[in-house]
């Protein structure tokens, strides 16, 4: 049974949730209903969402299929750390006019970490 992963799994749903608003918002302010009509704040605000939706949830699978195979409650915790401050990172980092470039870098940065870990833990815990 899964105790720690949704610990994690529930905050980035609801990044997810309100960067999705967001596009919706910029939608609705810039009349788009379709595509992005070459729109900088829609692009942008789609790219921050695909973005989050394109890393966090195959690394919550990991950091889950982790937990299932018996990983250490501090493993699965820093996993679901490093997820969570990345996403976090990214999307504020990412979302602010003008980018906040190093806080952009430093969610990938852990993200990607997160992401590496939570392979090579799913890897070794099968052994």
């Amino acid at each position: 049974m899964l105790s720690i992963t949704p610990l994690y799994a529930a905050p980035i749903g609801l990044l997810f949730l309100l960067l999705s608003v967001n596009v919706i918002r910029q939608r609705l302010a810039l009349k788009v209903s379709v595509g992005d009509g070459g729109e900088k704040a829609l692009i942008k605000a789609m790219r921050a969402q695909s973005n989050c939706a394109e890393y966090a949830p195959l690394t919550l699978l990991l950091i889950a299929m982790a937990e299932l195979q018996g990983g250490p409650n501090w493993l699965i915790h820093m996993l679901g750390s490093l997820l969570l401050l990345g996403r976090l990172a990214h999307a504020y980092g990412f979302g602010r006019t003008p980018q906040i470039i190093s806080l952009r870098k430093s969610g990938m940065y852990l993200t990607f970490a997160g992401l590496l870990l939570a392979s090579v833990s799913c890897l070794a815990l099968a052994f």
